[in-house]
């Protein structure tokens, strides 16, 4: 879990076109919270819910991409779904003695479970999304070079009634020639499964072709009875207990960058 620090903050970092805005502010109030969750027509929302904090990128022409907690929870399923049914069955039935047993049959996912995987931004000029088969070089990623920025942003966490935990999160770092995202959803329903869903941007700004970010999307889950030979201590660590999560899918696209066409003469003289 990450700490949950009240203190207010913004930080800008620029490096060439491109600004980094990481703002973090206070858990939004219950009141909020409430009418939120009225216009999203969803019974509850995250009991920690930062509904002002936001981590974006942006270039310097209008365009670039942001991640924050209102638009993530907005493609939470409404409705019951039916692994997500069985799943609450399976946690009730192992909760028969908690007095909120019954609040996860209600219709809608009570995991909050998300596949958001951020906020186009630009109006005249706007990033299109397309498939394709080249993915992230991680192990370039680890390869020692100076971080000129790095922040971390938590946009919601919920406790599941002390019985887990569903958490997103997002961090950036900035190297000179790139920079690497990834925004993470994590659950934990004790004693039922365990989910991961990550979202990773990667652009390398330095290499000339390179018009263009790579964002990978993956959904890594298990059944607490597959992990048995696992230690239990890492299934509170997202970044320990990943590597033994099944793989159930990956999606890689690539965010191709809008190119500004040159003026002419008739246009620059109007």
């Amino acid at each position: 879990m990450m700490p949950h620090g009240f203190k207010s903050s913004k930080q800008d970092f620029t490096f060439g076109p491109w600004k980094v805005t990481a703002s973090t502010n206070h858990i939004m109030k219950s009141k909020d919270i409430e009418r939120l969750a009225d216009e999203m027509n969803m019974p509850s929302l995250p009991e920690m819910l930062f509904g002002d904090n936001v981590l974006r990128i942006i270039h310097t022409d209008g365009y670039g991409i942001e991640f924050n907690a209102i638009d993530a929870l907005k493609i939470v399923n409404k409705m019951e779904h039916a692994v997500k049914v069985a799943c609450a069955q399976e946690w009730q039935e192992s909760r028969m003695d908690s007095e909120h047993s019954k609040e996860v049959l209600k219709p809608y996912d009570w995991t909050y479970t998300t596949d958001y995987r951020g906020t186009l931004i630009g109006e005249d000029m706007q990033i299109q999304v397309t498939k394709t088969t080249e993915r992230i070089d991680l192990e370039k990623l680890k390869a020692r070079e100076q971080i000129m920025f790095f922040d971390e942003v938590l946009l919601f966490e919920d406790e599941l009634h002390d019985h887990g935990v569903s958490m997103l999160s997002v961090k950036i770092r900035v190297m000179p020639t790139s920079f690497f995202l990834l925004l993470r959803f994590f659950l934990r329903v004790d004693r039922v499964l365990i989910r991961i869903n990550d979202t990773r941007l990667y652009h390398e700004a330095s290499r000339a072709g390179k018009n263009y970010m790579l964002r990978e999307f993956s959904t890594r889950e298990s059944k607490i009875e597959e992990l048995q030979n696992v230690p239990a201590a890492l299934y509170t660590d997202p970044n320990e207990i990943a590597q033994y999560l099944t793989l159930k899918l990956t999606d890689c696209e690539k965010l191709e960058l809008p190119v500004r066409q040159p003026q002419t003469v008739k246009e620059v003289l109007q």
